[in-house]
């Protein structure tokens, strides 16, 4: 019940209709309510309220309906050329960023509670029973300028925050926010190599193909444990399964035991591993490093050719590899008391770190301001990982990667110099372990 109320929850947040219709359904509550409260002229707030007669309110809740429908077609419209902007120009796994953008999400749900107030007056002003009538709910027409009111408004907040959601200075920054917040409380804790699977494990199946965006180890290991069986996840969180090919491998403690076949431990293995049609942020660190290398990557192409932002994209990696350096990383296991574990494969700091360079040295290897950024990003890494030989190993490696390619690929001596000053400087950095 928890995997499939996550499940919903991410769908609402990326789902552009939910808050529109949500305030469709409240502004025409608030119009019913309105409807029925009288202010008499006595009242201190007649002189605040639309003092015209019943068909200037029908006229006017008629221009505010049509001036809605112009605004919301227009909000889409320019919505759709940020869309393609960021997609051709940056990375096309960009669009989940903006349908998930809660400013737009509000602004459009302005625009339709304004329209869907307005129309839905026009049953009420000026009309009774069938006929005309010169008595209206004053509050309620009201109520639809104040509404037209924070429609201008939240226009001009719009065009402000299009025009500045659109910088990749932003866009990077919002990557940024999103991937730090994944590693902070998204990602689980590595806590050692994967566990030994015997040869006659048996394994379980995907249901349907796609990516998987999360795995909760802990809601099965109470399921696993009671059949007395271990179970050990095949891929890992952002990896593309296939319907019918293995997603875990579950042996009993005891062999012989038959616990590993039984169909409702298959269902909870299943039920506890989401595959869906996309990549999303929830567990997965390494999607919102794949984006930056996209940008970067884009940036370096030769219908391009901005090396100052791929520069600007490392550097924003570099504040997630400096916060993984501190991460425990690796493959994450449940252990229940009776000794049942429910493992879970995760990436090593090794593999992030590989992501975020491997793509952007090979397109951006003659050019000697990317190739010092990486540096810097790898100087940055060296001072985060202490001790660990394994993640000072893993950092040499892209060092000399980068410093083999840079000398293939940079013509002029001049340029290379800083390259391979700053390349050795960390490789000795690196030695003093």
């Amino acid at each position: 019940m928890t995997i499939r109320r996550d499940a919903l929850w991410e769908y609402l947040r990326g789902a552009l209709w939910v808050m529109p219709s949500a305030a469709v359904l409240i502004a025409l509550v608030a119009g019913a309510v309105l409807s029925l409260v009288d202010i008499g002229p006595d009242s201190p707030l007649h002189p605040l309220l639309f003092q015209g007669t019943a068909d200037d309110a029908r006229t006017l809740l008629i221009g505010i309906s049509g001036t809605m429908v112009t605004v919301v077609a227009l909000v889409l419209g320019l919505t759709v050329v940020a869309l393609q902007l960021s997609s051709t120009q940056f990375s096309p796994r960009l669009l989940h960023n903006f349908l998930r953008d809660r400013p737009n999400q509000v602004v459009l749900s302005v625009f339709v509670a304004t329209f869907a107030y307005s129309t839905a007056g026009l049953y009420t002003v000026g009309v009774s029973a069938g006929g005309r009538t010169a008595s209206y709910p004053r509050l309620a027409v009201t109520g639809a300028l104040v509404l037209l009111l924070a429609s201008l408004g939240v226009l001009v907040f719009f065009a402000h925050h299009l025009a500045h959601s659109i910088q990749v200075d932003e866009i990077m920054r919002v990557i940024e926010r999103g991937t730090l917040a994944v590693i902070k409380e998204g990602l689980p804790a590595g806590d050692g190599e994967p566990p030994s699977v015997p040869e006659w494990a048996v394994q379980v199946t995907a249901r349907r193909s796609g990516y998987v965006q999360t795995i909760h180890p802990a809601v099965l290991a109470p399921v696993a444990a009671g059949h007395g069986v271990n179970v050990c996840f095949l891929p890992t969180v952002g990896d593309h399964v296939v319907a019918g090919m293995p997603i875990a491998q579950a042996w009993p403690a005891t062999r012989g035991d038959g616990g590993a076949e039984s169909p409702a431990l298959h269902n909870a293995v299943r039920d506890a591993i989401r595959i869906g049609f996309e990549r999303t942020l929830e567990q997965d660190a390494a999607f919102g490093i794949r984006q930056l290398v996209d940008m970067a990557s884009k940036a370096l192409s030769p219908g391009i050719n901005d090396p100052y932002t791929a520069v600007q994209a490392i550097d924003h990696l570099s504040v997630l590899v400096s916060m993984l350096a501190r991460q425990p990383l690796g493959t994450y296991t449940v252990r229940t008391d009776a000794g049942i574990s429910v493992s879970v494969p995760g990436h090593t700091f090794g593999d992030y770190l590989r992501l975020s360079c491997a793509l952007i040295r090979r397109y951006g290897a003659k050019e000697p301001a990317v190739v010092l950024a990486q540096l810097r990003l790898l100087r940055t890494a060296t001072a985060m990982i202490g001790r660990d030989p394994a993640r000072r190993t893993a950092v040499g490696t892209q060092v000399r990667l980068i410093l083999a390619d840079a000398e293939r690929l940079i013509a002029q001596p001049a340029d290379l110099e800083p390259v391979r000053a700053e390349a050795d400087r960390l490789l000795r950095s690196l030695s003093r372990a």
